[in-house]
């Protein structure tokens, strides 16, 4: 699912057993992450597909990229992969207006 930052932000925060995934490269990563994020690469297919084979399918994930491209690619493999609550970050970090660590 698509959602704006607002919508993305206030789901987050009233979500029991929500996970924050960042599907950019290690070099992005490395210039700002949404605090609490863990990083899995979705340019790294087999690493990211290792990664999808160990998530909790019962949890709900706060996916984002640079510009929200990757990230809804990676939602749709979460769906594939039977992780129902997969909520894309639209405009990714190029539109984000929230704290970065």
């Amino acid at each position: 699912m698509n959602l704006s930052q607002q919508e993305w932000t206030e789901k987050l925060e009233s979500t029991d057993n929500a996970i924050i995934l960042d599907v950019r490269t290690a070099d992005e990563v490395a210039s700002g992450k949404v605090k609490g994020a863990i990083n899995h690469d979705i340019f790294n297919p087999q690493g990211f597909m290792d990664a999808v084979a160990s998530l909790d399918k019962n949890a709900s994930y706060f996916v984002y990229c640079r510009s929200g491209n990757r990230s809804g690619q990676a939602c749709a493999i979460l769906r594939s992969q039977g992780i129902e609550n997969a909520f894309n970050l639209v405009g990714g970090m190029m539109e984000w207006e929230g704290e970065l660590v």
